[in-house]
């Protein structure tokens, strides 16, 4: 009759795991100026999104009623909730101007991605291009 050997797993100790941690904290200092601006660029898709969004349902609030605007409980848009709030969307958003010819929705982030005092800031008109007026 066969025996089954017993294998022993390797164990690491206390010093062995807090060095491989020390490790890794480093490497992610060193990596996180570099990723920063891709992850506010990322963050920024959130902003454009909505702004199209909006765009759209104003489109279409202008073709039903022959103007845009300046409620977004009118065109059927319920802004999500911001990080503040609880929720999980990084911009608020703001109609700042509607006239007979077209209108302005302004969307300004919450958070500072990157930590150095400026906001982003997107905003969209009747031409339905956003444009990055603050680059955070």
């Amino acid at each position: 009759m066969k025996q089954i050997s017993k294998h022993k797993i390797p164990a690491f100790n206390l010093q062995e795991t807090l060095i491989v941690l020390a490790i890794i904290g480093i490497l992610l200092l060193i990596a996180m100026p570099k990723l920063m601006p891709l992850i506010s660029k990322a963050k920024s898709i959130e902003a454009q999104a909505q702004l199209k969004h909006i765009y759209n349902m104003e489109i279409l609030y202008s073709y039903s009623y022959s103007k845009f605007s300046g409620d977004f409980n009118e065109i059927d848009f319920e802004a999500p909730k911001t990080v503040k709030e609880g929720g999980t969307a990084n911009y608020e958003y703001v109609i700042t101007s509607v006239t007979s010819e077209g209108f302005k929705v302004r969307a300004t982030a919450v958070t500072d991605f990157d930590r150095d005092g400026i906001f982003n800031v997107w905003e969209i008109d009747e031409n339905g291009s956003p444009k990055q007026l603050i680059k955070d």
